[in-house]
Formats: structure tokens, C-alpha cells, sequence
């Protein structure tokens, strides 16, 4: 079996396809599901962010598989594959693991360095494991990229390189409105970003945030959580017209912000930034024409490139450190892969010998039956340890040598010239013990 990753992002797609390729909540266990249930697929993840969906696989064939997992994405997405493909992109063993690594350690967000893929990634393993479409090769990878991502963020500076979307965000605030100590906010939706983007404010200085949210509830416990208040969404236009800051990031699915309500909300001579990391957006586009007011979305940022503007400071040092961790890190993880691959192998030669010392014994007992006692317990220990002497040089060696490129082969060569069969049921229940 090999690693697959079939996917799209900020990088290959313009924010208004990957608007309509978002999945969440039971369309994103949906789509997770069919992918497992594909006759190539034995395992199956999918990474679904605002920029970004991406499935992992774990597939006995590439083609087939490619072909599935995009079939399936077209048609969970009600998307043409004519308009899909063009976008997508396909990472395949060696490669898939390099990307997923690249991308827990942020280097292939839309803001290099931001932390919260990380969150985004415990998430979508924690989906697969609660829907079973994931075993030890998946959940392995992706617990390994998750200490690859913390590793990256603790021995270099790739978090002063780039802050989080929300960060940038409120640099580019502060270019319209002037310093943001001080300044009135309003949070809409009550999720991860929002609370990253609340507890983002408090840390600048601003104090009196507002968080509306359709549960009202939620919106109670994050206002508590950064000392604001909550309100309901029916209340979103009294509070835009008291803001100066608005930051939205539902994903609702339609506009919740019209461009009519920012109107309405709109008193002469004030100025009203917005910042919308929702997809599909929360806010009107329309909303650029009113005089005084600043949108900025995530289609803004990505077509401006303010993740590349902001932040440069060591910017180049820091990412150069974060991709040697990467390319260690996944020499890492192919050289264990190919060392556990040889370990069948190994325990089915060791459960033959034993076999055969315990053949012999039993021979030498029935020819020899006076031969009791301890004189017999030290006779097999001999011969056992004949054994174990000859066997440990040539597999040290092998596992050795299978950790180096094409290193299977010499397993292969193992089980030829003993006849060796790790799938018997010796072999395995050797190997569990062992294990």
C-alpha cells in the first residue's frame, strides 16, 4: 500500500472555486466515508480548510485511486471534473509524505508559519478515527506530522515569519484605522477562528469585543473567555454601526453581512474595516463601494499577497530551517517504514529456527530418554544459543540494509533462499509476542 494525496489550495485554485469545494460537518463525513469505500482505498483522511481540501489515502493502486478520490470530490462538490482537474494536485509516496509535513509545519499556507493548521490537522484525524476510516498507516503519518508541525514551531522562528490569517488581517486594520488599541470589535460566529480571532484582539489591545453568534450560548462562553459580550445574530446590525473592526468567519454559507445592513449602519465621516475569512463568504462583496468602509477577504488577500508582505523579518532564515526539519523528518519515516517492513520477515526466520531447535530436542529426547532434568535444560539452551549467534548477525544486517534504498530486496532475498512465509499463523503470533 502507498500514500495518496488528491487535493486543492489557495495555491493552485482562486478562492471562488475552493468556496465551492468547502465541506463540512456531515458533507465532510459523507465525502470521507465514500472515499474509504473505495475497492483501492484502505485507508482515507480529508484535510478541509479555508484554503485548502486535500484527501489522503492509503491506495494499492495509483491510478485507480487517482481517479476515484477525484470523482468523488467532483461529485460531493457538485462541481464539473473539467473545471476541477485543472486545480487539483496529486502527491504520490515519498512525495505525499514530503507535502503533508510541508504542511503541518505551515509552509504551505496561504501565511507561512501560522499555527492553526495544526488544530485544522488534529481535527481531521480525530474525524477519521471517529468515522474508522483510518488505521495504523494514517493515523501513524499524521501523529508523525503532527510532531513534525510542533518540532518546526519550537526549534525555529517560522512563527515570527508569518503570523495567522487573523494577524495579517488586523496589520492590514491597522493601515485603515490607525493604531487598534483601544478600538471597538465585533466577532461574528463563535467556532476555532473566532476564538483564535477574539483572543488575537485582546492580545493588540482591543477591549470591547462582541461576539454574535446564531447559538447564542456559544457566544456567551467566548465572550467570557476575552471579557466581552454576546449578542444575537438579529443584533449584528445595531453592533456594526457601534464597530470599528467587524471579523466574520462562520462559513454560514450565505451572506450574513449585506451590503445594505453596512449601509444602514454607516454614520458620516467614520471608517469601518472588515475582515472576512469565512467560506463560502460572510460578507457582501458589494460592501466596497460604501464610502469609509475596507473589505478584506480571503480572495484579497490571496490575489494582494499580503502573507508574503508582512512579517519578513528572518522570514527566508526560518523557512530554510523548516524545510531541513521537513526533509529530515521524512527521511526519517521512510527509513522506519522500510525497516518495519523487513520486520515479518525476520520474526518468521527466528520462528522457523525455533521450530527446528524445538524439533530437534524433541528427537534427541526420544533417542536419548535418559537425558533429564537439568542436564536436558542445559543441552536445549546450547543449542539455542547456537542458534540465536548465527541468526543475529544476518538479521541486524538485513534490517540494516532495509532502511537503505531498495532495501526490500534483501528481505526478499531472505525469504527466498529459507522459504520463509511471514503471513503463517507461527510467524504472526511470533511477531504480536514480539511486538
Amino acid at each position: 500500500m502507498s500514500i495518496l494525496v488528491v487535493g486543492l489550495s489557495h495555491r493552485t485554485a482562486p478562492v471562488a472555486l475552493l468556496e465551492r469545494v468547502s465541506v463540512s460537518g456531515d458533507a465532510l463525513a459523507k465525502l470521507l466515508l465514500d472515499v474509504r469505500g473505495e475497492p483501492t482505498v484502505s485507508e482515507a483522511m480529508v484535510v478541509s480548510t479555508c484554503n485548502r481540501v486535500e484527501v489522503y489515502a492509503d491506495v494499492d493502486r495509483f491510478h485507480g485511486a487517482v481517479t476515484a478520490v477525484t470523482d468523488l470530490l467532483a461529485t460531493h462538490c457538485g462541481i464539473n471534473q473539467e473545471q476541477l482537474t485543472p486545480h487539483l494536485y496529486v502527491q504520490y509516496e515519498d512525495r505525499a509524505v514530503h507535502h503533508l509535513f510541508s504542511v503541518a509545519c505551515g509552509l504551505d499556507s496561504m501565511v507561512v508559519g501560522e499555527g492553526q493548521i495544526l488544530g485544522q490537522i488534529r481535527v481531521a484525524l480525530k474525524l477519521a478515527q471517529d468515522q474508522g476510516t483510518v488505521g495504523s498507516v494514517l493515523n501513524e503519518l499524521f501523529q508523525q506530522a503532527l510532531r513534525v508541525g510542533k518540532r518546526a514551531h519550537a526549534d525555529t522562528a517560522i512563527d515570527r515569519a508569518g503570523a495567522s490569517l487573523v494577524g495579517v488581517g488586523l496589520t492590514l486594520a491597522e493601515r485603515e484605522l490607525g493604531p487598534i488599541s483601544g478600538k471597538r470589535a465585533l466577532v461574528v460566529g463563535a467556532g476555532s477562528m473566532s476564538a483564535l480571532s477574539a483572543a488575537t484582539l485582546v492580545r493588540s489591545g482591543v477591549t470591547d469585543i462582541v461576539i454574535a453568534n446564531r447559538t447564542y450560548d456559544r457566544a456567551v462562553r467566548l465572550a467570557e473567555s476575552v471579557g466581552g459580550r454576546a449578542v444575537r445574530l438579529t443584533e449584528i446590525p445595531a453592533e456594526i454601526a457601534e464597530a470599528d473592526i467587524v471579523i466574520s468567519c462562520t462559513g454560514a454559507g450565505s451572506c450574513l453581512i449585506t451590503d445594505e445592513t453596512v449601509a444602514g449602519a454607516m454614520g458620516r465621516g467614520r471608517d469601518l474595516f472588515l475582515l472576512d475569512l469565512a467560506l463560502p463568504h460572510d460578507v457582501d462583496p458589494g460592501v466596497r463601494a460604501l464610502p469609509g468602509v475596507t473589505l478584506v477577504d480571503l480572495e484579497s488577500m490571496q490575489q494582494a499577497g499580503v502573507a508574503d508582505d508582512i512579517g519578513d523579518g528572518g522570514r527566508a532564515e526560518a523557512i530554510a530551517a523548516v524545510q531541513t526539519i521537513v526533509t529530515e523528518e521524512v527521511a526519517a519515516h521512510l527509513e522506519a517504514g522500510r525497516a518495519a517492513r523487513v520486520t515479518p520477515t525476520v520474526v518468521a526466520l527466528r520462528s522457523k529456527a525455533a521450530e527446528v531447535v524445538d524439533s530437534e530436542m524433541g528427537r534427541l529426547i526420544s533417542r536419548v530418554p535418559e537425558l533429564e532434568g537439568r542436564l536436558r535444560d542445559e543441552v536445549a539452551q546450547t543449542v539455542r544459543r547456537v542458534v540465536d549467534k548465527l541468526l543475529h548477525e544476518p538479521t541486524v544486517r538485513v534490517k540494516r540494509l532495509a532502511s537503505s534504498p531498495g532495501g526490500d530486496q534483501y528481505a526478499e532475498a531472505l525469504r527466498e533462499l529459507f522459504n520463509l512465509d511471514p503471513q503463517k499463523p507461527e510467524a504472526v503470533s511470533r511477531m504480536e509476542v514480539e511486538s
